[in-house]
C-alpha cells in the first residue's frame, strides 16, 4: 500500500508552468517595468511645478539626439521583426527606451513622463481598444451562429478566384470598414474574410495591412482631415482636395501591388482589367468627393461604387485561368457551388450590414455632436495639460500642449460598434446570456492585445510629448529642397510609431507648416503630404499589426506579419514622396496644388 500511495501522489503533482510562455515573460516584463517607473517616480528629487519647454536638440549635435530619439522605434521594431519577441514584450521595450531618453537625455521632469505615460496607455485602452473589442466580439458572434461561413459562401458566388477576392475584400470591403470605423477595423473584419476563404493567416494578415493604406486618410468619417485643417488652420476643401490628388495614382497601383505580392507579377496580369476596374473607379469616385463634397463620406462612397462595379464587370468577364487561395490553379476544377437567392444573401451579410448602418449613423456630424454634448465628459490631464510648451520652428511661438482625456463614452465609434454587435446578436437570435458569455471569452481573447496597444500608445504618447518625435521631423527638415519627400516619410513616420493617421496629422501638421513656409514650397502640399504619407506608415504600425495577429490568431508571431509588410510600406511610401516632389517643383504637376 505505501509505494502504492507514493505512486499515486507523484502521479497528481501540477506540472510547473513553462517560464518561458507568453504569459510568464509578459507578468516578468510588466513587473520589470513598473519597478523601473516607480523608481524613477520616488527618486526624482526635483519635481517640475510649472511649465516645461520642449528642447529638440539636447545634445548639441542634431545627429545624435535624432539617434536617441529614434532609439524607440528602433527597438519597437527590431523586437519584432529581427529578434521575434512577442509584441507586448517589444512594446514594453520600446516603452522604456522612449521614457529613458524622454527623462535622462530630453530633460523632461520624470513625473511627468509618467504622467504622459498613462495618459497614452489610457488613451490606447479608449478609444483604440474600445473599437477593436467590439469589431472582434461581432466576428465571434457571426462565427457562432455559422453567419460568417454563409458570408463566405456568397462570396464565392461572385468569383472563384482568390485574387479576385482578395480585390474584393481586402480592398474595396476594407475601404468601406474604413470610412465608416477605421482603426482596426477593415483589417480585422478582412482578415478573418480571407481565412475562411482558405488564405493562411499570415498571409490573410499581411494582405489586409496592405490594402488599408489608401482610404486611411479619409477614415473614419474623414476625421484624419478634419484634424489637419484643425492644427493647421488651412483650407479643409483644398486639404481635401490636394490629399485626393497625391492618392488618386496610388488608388490605381495599390491594387496592382496587392495581386503582385499575392499571386507574382505573371499571375497579376491575368487578371489586370479587373484590377485596373478597381482602382480606376476606387480613384475617381475619391477625388470627386473629396474635391466637391468633402472628406466625410468620401471612403464609403469610393468603396461602394467600386464594389457594385466590380460585381457588375465580373458578370461578364472571366479569367482564363481560376486560382485558389493556396496558389494552385483551380482552371477546370468542378466545385460544387450553390446558387443564393436574396434572402440568403442577407441573411449572410446581416450582422455587417448592422455594423454599417449603425456606425454611419454613429458618425453623423448632428448625432455626434449631440450625444458628446449630452454624455462627454472632458478630463485635463493633472500635471500635463498646457504644462508642456511646443517650441519654435515645430510651432511657430511658444504654445502650451493640450492634454485632455475624453470620456465620449456614448458618441465614441467603438459604442456604436457595440451597439451594432448586440443588434446583430440579437438578429441571429442570441439571448442575452449568450451575448454575455460570448463578450467575456472576447474580452479575455483579445488581453494580450490590450495590453500591447496599451504601452504602444504610451510609447508615441512619451515620444510626443517629451519632443521626440519633433526631434526626428526635424532631422527630416535639414534634407532642404529634398523636403517634399522626406517631409511625406514624416507623415509616414508619425502614423507608424502612433498607430494613426490623426494623431500623425496633429503631431506634424505644424511642422508641415512652418518647414514648407521656410523652404518657399506649397503648406497645402506639404499639411496634405503629411496625411498621404501617412496612409503608407498604417501597414507597419503596431496597433494595425496586433489587430491583425489576434484576429487571425497569429498573436505571438507580429514580427512575421511586420516582415512580411516593411519593405512595401517602405517602397509605396518612397514613390508617394516622388510625386509629393513632382508636385512641389516640376511644372505641370505644380499646377495641381494651390499656394
Amino acid at each position: 500500500m505505501e509505494p502504492n500511495a507514493t505512486v499515486e501522489k507523484k502521479a497528481v503533482r501540477r506540472p510547473r508552468r513553462n517560464p518561458a510562455s507568453p504569459w510568464s515573460i509578459g507578468r516578468n516584463a510588466a513587473v520589470m517595468l513598473a519597478l523601473v517607473l516607480g523608481a524613477i517616480y520616488l527618486l526624482e528629487t526635483n519635481p517640475a511645478t510649472g511649465r516645461w519647454a520642449q528642447i529638440y536638440d539636447p545634445t548639441g549635435h542634431w545627429w545624435l539626439s535624432t539617434a536617441v530619439a529614434a532609439l524607440p522605434v528602433v527597438l519597437l521594431l527590431g523586437a519584432m521583426a529581427v529578434l521575434r519577441l512577442a509584441a507586448h514584450i517589444a512594446a514594453a521595450a520600446g516603452l522604456l527606451a522612449a521614457l529613458i531618453a524622454a527623462v535622462a537625455v530630453f530633460h523632461m521632469p520624470a513625473r511627468m513622463a509618467l504622467t504622459t505615460t498613462v495618459f497614452g496607455a489610457g488613451y490606447g485602452l479608449f478609444p483604440i481598444c474600445w473599437i477593436i473589442l467590439p469589431v472582434i466580439f461581432l466576428y465571434q458572434l457571426t462565427v457562432k451562429t455559422g453567419r460568417f461561413e454563409a458570408l463566405e459562401k456568397t462570396l464565392t458566388q461572385i468569383t472563384d478566384d482568390s485574387r479576385l477576392q482578395l480585390l474584393l475584400i481586402a480592398f474595396a470591403l476594407g475601404a468601406f470598414f474604413e470610412g465608416t470605423a477605421g482603426f482596426g477595423t477593415p483589417v480585422a473584419v478582412c482578415s478573418a474574410l480571407l481565412i475562411t476563404l482558405g488564405f493562411r493567416p499570415i498571409q490573410a494578415a499581411g494582405l489586409a495591412l496592405i490594402a488599408n493604406t489608401v482610404p486611411v486618410a479619409f477614415g473614419a468619417l474623414g476625421i484624419p482631415i478634419v484634424a489637419l485643417h484643425g492644427i493647421t488652420g488651412l483650407s479643409l476643401p483644398l486639404l481635401s482636395r490636394t490629399v485626393a490628388i497625391i492618392l488618386v495614382p496610388f488608388s490605381i497601383v495599390v491594387p496592382f501591388w496587392l495581386i503582385w505580392v499575392y499571386a507574382g507579377f505573371r499571375r497579376m496580369l491575368e487578371v489586370w482589367p479587373a484590377i485596373l476596374v478597381t482602382g480606376v473607379i476606387f480613384g475617381i469616385t475619391q477625388f470627386l468627393m473629396a474635391a466637391y463634397v468633402g472628406p466625410g463620406l468620401v471612403d464609403i462612397a469610393a468603396a461602394t461604387i467600386t464594389i457594385a462595379s466590380l460585381i457588375v464587370f465580373l458578370r461578364h468577364w472571366k479569367p482564363k485561368h481560376v486560382l485558389g487561395p493556396t496558389g494552385e490553379d483551380m482552371t477546370g476544377t468542378e466545385r460544387a457551388k450553390t446558387t443564393h437567392g436574396a434572402g440568403a444573401i442577407l441573411h449572410a451579410w446581416l450582422p455587417w450590414l448592422i455594423l454599417s448602418v449603425v456606425v454611419f449613423a454613429w458618425g453623423i456630424p448632428q448625432l455626434s455632436r449631440w450625444m458628446s454634448a449630452k454624455t462627454s465628459i472632458d478630463l485635463p490631464v493633472a500635471g500635463l495639460h498646457h504644462f508642456v510648451d511646443l517650441m519654435p520652428p515645430v510651432a511657430a511661438r511658444p504654445t502650451p500642449e493640450s492634454a485632455v482625456f475624453s470620456l465620449n463614452w456614448l458618441s465614441a465609434t467603438g459604442t456604436g460598434i457595440f451597439f451594432a454587435s448586440l443588434l446583430a446578436g440579437l438578429a441571429m437570435g442570441l439571448g442575452l446570456k449568450s451575448l454575455a458569455w460570448e463578450f467575456i471569452k472576447t474580452t479575455y481573447s483579445v488581453r494580450f492585445a490590450v495590453a500591447t496597444i496599451a504601452a504602444m500608445l504610451a510609447l508615441g504618447f512619451v515620444m510626443r510629448y517629451s519632443g521626440q518625435d519633433a526631434t526626428l521631423g526635424l532631422a527630416f527638415a535639414r534634407t532642404g529642397v529634398l523636403y517634399p519627400f522626406f517631409g511625406t516619410l514624416i507623415g509616414w513616420l508619425g502614423t507608424a510609431t502612433t498607430g494613426s493617421d490623426t494623431a500623425s496629422n496633429v503631431l506634424f501638421g505644424s511642422l508641415q507648416q512652418v518647414t514648407a513656409h521656410q523652404i518657399g514650397v506649397s503648406q497645402t502640399l506639404m499639411a496634405s503630404a503629411n496625411s498621404a504619407g501617412g496612409v503608407m506608415g498604417k501597414m507597419i504600425a503596431a496597433p494595425s499589426i496586433v489587430v491583425a495577429s489576434t484576429v487571425t490568431d497569429s498573436y505571438g508571431q507580429e514580427g512575421t506579419i511586420l516582415r512580411y509588410v516593411l519593405l512595401h510600406s517602405l517602397a509605396m511610401a518612397a514613390l508617394m514622396g516622388g510625386l509629393v516632389c513632382l508636385m512641389a517643383y516640376v511644372h505641370p504637376f505644380t499646377a495641381l496644388v494651390a499656394r
